[in-house]
């Protein structure tokens, strides 16, 4: 058990399914009270009853007074990690503005307003922990999802923002980046999501047991796959090199669509 998060109240946006219902499972098991956020009030309400937690369906965006009211008190720990992805955009070119600016509102702004309203609380009491839920390509990028990457690069960098300016104030901050997952979202991703992402898929859970072990060592960065490191690495040192293999990949992927 990781006891920086028994009882704590918890709530966790995106919890309907893939990574957000096995984040919400596994801080139940650590002995948190957990709420359960979801779009989709019907998949809320069957992860929440499935862990004994609350839903509270809805907008992410809009929920921290409701989830506050649930838990009877104080957010302790809120998981930013509903999300959208758009993708299929090869020689085509980038997306549509109205994907743009979705992909802007849940996959950052969601997270900016969420921590706006939770900041002052958790710095008054020197308490408080926001975990993104960001991606790989919020490190690195995604063949054929230029709203997606940009967003994501977004996420990693607000939440990048959150740790340095406050972590001498007692918040904890926790990017989670995993590859491909197994979830709804990655069959969505069509045929770039089949070459890239698919190899080295692997299940929501191991996302879970990835932050438990980044709560547990206090670590900011959660790499779910630990090869993204060396890639991240690599960019940074030789980006050219970098971006010639990643267009090798673009390549690849056009001959097979």
């Amino acid at each position: 058990m990781v006891e920086a998060v028994q009882d704590a109240g918890v709530v966790v946006t995106g919890a309907g399914g893939g990574i957000g219902a096995a984040l919400a499972r596994r801080f139940a098991a650590e002995g948190a009270r957990v709420v359960v956020n979801d779009l989709d009030a019907e998949k809320a309400k069957a992860v929440a009853e499935e862990i004994g937690g609350i839903a509270v369906p809805g907008d992410a965006s809009a929920i921290i007074g409701d989830a506050r009211d649930a838990l009877g008190g104080a957010v302790d720990v809120y998981c930013a990690n509903a999300g959208v992805a758009f993708g299929d955009a090869g020689a085509g070119g980038p997306l549509d503005e109205r994907s743009w600016a979705l992909s802007w509102d849940v996959n950052v702004m969601a997270h900016v307003r969420a921590a706006h309203e939770l900041l002052p609380d958790w710095l008054e009491r020197g308490a408080g922990r926001f975990v993104a839920t960001v991606s790989a390509a919020g490190l690195l990028t995604m063949v054929g999802a230029p709203s997606y990457s940009v967003t994501k690069h977004g996420a990693h960098a607000f939440a990048e923002w959150l740790s340095l300016t406050y972590r001498h104030r007692g918040l904890k901050v926790h990017a989670i980046c995993p590859q491909g997952v197994r979830t709804d979202m990655l069959a969505a991703t069509g045929s770039a999501g089949d070459l890239v992402l698919q190899p080295t898929a692997i299940e929501p859970d191991a996302v879970a047991d990835a932050l438990f072990r980044g709560i547990a060592e206090d670590r900011f960065l959660i790499l779910p796959h630990p090869e993204v490191a060396e890639y991240y690495q690599a960019r940074a040192t030789d980006p050219d090199r970098w971006l010639s293999g990643m267009n090798h990949i673009q390549r690849k992927w056009e001959e097979t669509r």
